[in-house]
């Protein structure tokens, strides 16, 4: 069982409920070290004060905040531990909300709400209550030396919290739009219908997987075998400058069908076996 990483209570107006936080993803990319290519020995580095040229033991650093004049204010744990916030121990209510109303652009980091002790009954009590409502509760909670805004949900028969940036950390996109004088015909829009249309299911996540993690994993397998790793032929590059759009997405329809058509075969042939 994973271990949380953070105590406290949810603050349900006069109802408060004890919870415990777990990481709800993990990070499964393959880490790499550095290494001097000739021998293979690690590359470390060091931590070093620049006015008394001492390595520093990393139990001694603080955190410092320079203003623009090079004044420095010097922050040590006791100073977060104290700050003047009832978030840092509670996770506040402030609003409830349909969830459709929150842009995913907002949500960073999804999280596992466990009651704790006495918090069980008061959290079945919140978790039915918005399941009936059909809302979800945008909270204030202070982790890791920052507050955020976040999203209380139910998923599962349990409460979900996805933290969130703040409206003023998203960047302005509309230099990223195409121009506005840039149209398509109606038989254009039709054909790129067509080929939703003809993608279109459930979305079934157990069915995708990092087929970039898993070639790296072979790559690797083969060094350390002292074999050459398979190559891959990859495809030709399309020409970005598609004249006949409607042409492209007629040959886009009938290649999903036909993947579609292969994938139930196999999925028939798996369950008959």
């Amino acid at each position: 069982m994973p271990r949380s990483i953070w105590k406290g209570a949810i603050s349900f107006g006069l109802v408060t409920i004890p919870v415990k936080l777990y990481s709800a993803t993990e990070e499964k990319d393959i880490s790499f070290r550095q290494v001097h290519p000739e021998d293979g020995g690690r590359i470390k580095y060091k931590r070093v004060c620049e006015k008394c040229d001492r390595e520093i033991p990393y139990a001694e650093i603080a955190k410092g905040y320079e203003t623009a004049d090079g004044r420095m204010a010097i922050l040590e744990k006791t100073d977060f531990d104290n700050l003047p916030l009832s978030t840092t121990k509670a996770v506040e209510v402030v609003q409830f909300v349909e969830e459709s109303e929150v842009d995913p652009t907002y949500f960073a980091k999804t999280y596992f709400l466990e009651a704790d002790g006495p918090g069980v009954k008061p959290y079945v009590l919140l978790r039915d209550a918005l399941v009936a409502t059909g809302r979800s509760a945008l909270v204030k909670v202070a982790l890791r030396s920052r507050e955020s805004l976040a999203l209380l949900r139910v998923k599962d028969n349990q409460l979900l919290m996805h933290t969130m940036i703040w409206p003023d950390e998203i960047r302005d996109g509309a230099f990223a739009a195409p121009p506005a004088d840039v149209t398509v015909s109606d038989a254009e829009v039709t054909m790129a219908r067509t080929f939703i249309d003809a993608l279109s299911g459930e979305f079934e996540p157990e069915l995708y997987k990092d087929s970039y993690r898993e070639a790296l994993e072979e790559v690797v397998e083969a060094k350390l075998a002292g074999t050459a790793p398979a190559e891959e032929t990859a495809p030709a590059p399309q020409d970005a400058d598609v004249v006949d759009l409607v042409a492209a997405l007629r040959a886009s329809v009938e290649a999903a069908k036909k993947r579609r058509e292969e994938k139930g075969d196999g999925s028939k042939k798996s369950k008959a076996g």
